[in-house]
């Protein structure tokens, strides 16, 4: 069936059923309506992946996000501080070159 999609712990069931022996390819495939290619997919993902298989890695951490957001604020922050000093030293300058 196109189009559906099986979360990470489907896949790691099927692909564990599989190398256990409990199950064969061709039983799975029946049962869970999936194409035999499918499973053999997901058993190459497991076996160049390990414990990382089927993690999205287009969609970041969450964590990471936030920790970005925070260092992007931090960063405008000091680039404002940066230009208010700029400013001050100008100033400053200029008053001492007027005396």
């Amino acid at each position: 069936m196109p189009g559906r999609t099986h979360n990470r712990e489907f896949k790691r069931e099927i692909v564990s059923q599989v190398e256990s022996g409990q199950k064969t390819t061709a039983q799975l495939s029946r049962e869970h309506h999936l194409s035999p290619s499918l499973i053999h997919r997901w058993r190459k993902e497991v076996e160049a992946r390990g414990e990382a298989a089927f993690t999205d890695q287009a969609r970041p951490d969450p964590t990471l996000e936030q920790r970005i957001a925070e260092l992007e604020r931090f960063c405008g922050q000091l680039s404002l501080e940066n230009t208010i000093l700029k400013k001050l030293l100008a100033t400053y300058h200029s008053s001492i070159g007027t005396k």
